[in-house]
């Protein structure tokens, strides 16, 4: 009985207090990217059809269903996610409220001996504003502010941390790569933006981003009628990658749930790095 009172009258901590002010009501905005609580992100955050957010790689966000979409796939995607706040200014006149932040987005993917942490130091600006005595995120703007970490799991248990180049420019991915899956290998032939063919069911690649050496994107291959999405981290000299894959659509089927079903990438530059 004792057990059974306890779990009913326990509350969540980020519910335990209804935050009054637009800091309270911001720190728990990071909390709940943390969490990967989608419920109080949208709580939280104005859902105007005009709400803009910008992020690193040039992303631009309109309206809360494309931020929601986004978000979604990011928290699939990841093992863990760690967002400490090392600085915090907010101002605020009536109804409005402003602010500057500077924090780490911290992403675990993977587990044991293949866990890989990357850490994005961030900065971040917003406005906040009052509707109906409730504090809502309106709109924000998120860039790098140093160069990301990459810690990497070894086989001992012990975790090695290494800088990675802080590259906001999409570097020039022209030429022949090799590109490995569990159970087939075929070759890509890219332009300078990334975007080319494949030698498997007539298969197409196009970049959507890049930053920090994160290289996103979509694939397509006629052939089978399927297509999908791709993520992968560039190596420092710019000659391997490796990363996911996964389905959006296979035939008629076309609501299939990003990152759930796809496999792993191993890619290997076969023509020389083109000059700079």
């Amino acid at each position: 009985m004792l057990l059974a009172l306890a779990t009913a009258c326990w509350i969540a901590p980020a519910y335990a207090i209804e935050p009054t002010t637009p800091e309270e009501v911001l720190r728990l905005l990071v909390r709940a990217n943390a969490d990967k609580d989608i419920s109080t992100l949208s709580r939280y955050m104005a859902h105007d059809a005009d709400v803009v957010g910008y992020t690193i790689g040039g992303r631009k966000y309109v309206g809360w269903p494309a931020f929601e979409r986004e978000m979604k796939e990011e928290f699939e995607a990841v093992t863990r996610l760690e967002i400490p706040i090392t600085e915090l200014h907010m101002w605020q006149k009536g109804d409005v409220a402003w602010f500057s932040m500077e924090l780490d987005y911290i992403r675990h993917v993977g587990t044991g001996a293949n866990l890989t942490s990357l850490s994005l130091p961030l900065r971040e600006t917003g406005v906040l504003e009052r509707r109906n005595g409730q504090w809502l995120l309106h709109v924000w703007h998120e860039s790098s502010r140093a160069k990301p970490a990459l810690t990497t799991a070894q086989a001992d248990g012990v975790a090695s941390a290494r800088k990675i180049s802080s590259v906001s420019e999409t570097p020039d991915l022209s030429g022949d790569w090799e590109i490995e899956e569990e159970d087939k290998a075929y070759r890509a032939t890219l332009d300078k933006a990334g975007n080319g063919t494949y030698t498997h069911k007539g298969g197409m690649l196009k970049t959507a981003s890049y930053a920090n050496r994160l290289w996103q994107g979509t694939w397509q291959q006629p052939e089978n009628d399927r297509e999908g999405g791709f993520e992968v981290l560039l190596s420092e000299d710019g000659k391997e990658a490796k990363g996911i894959w996964w389905y959006t659509r296979v035939g008629t089927r076309n609501n299939i749930p990003p990152r759930e079903h796809g496999g792993t990438y191993a890619w290997k530059r076969l023509t020389p790095l083109p000059a700079r």
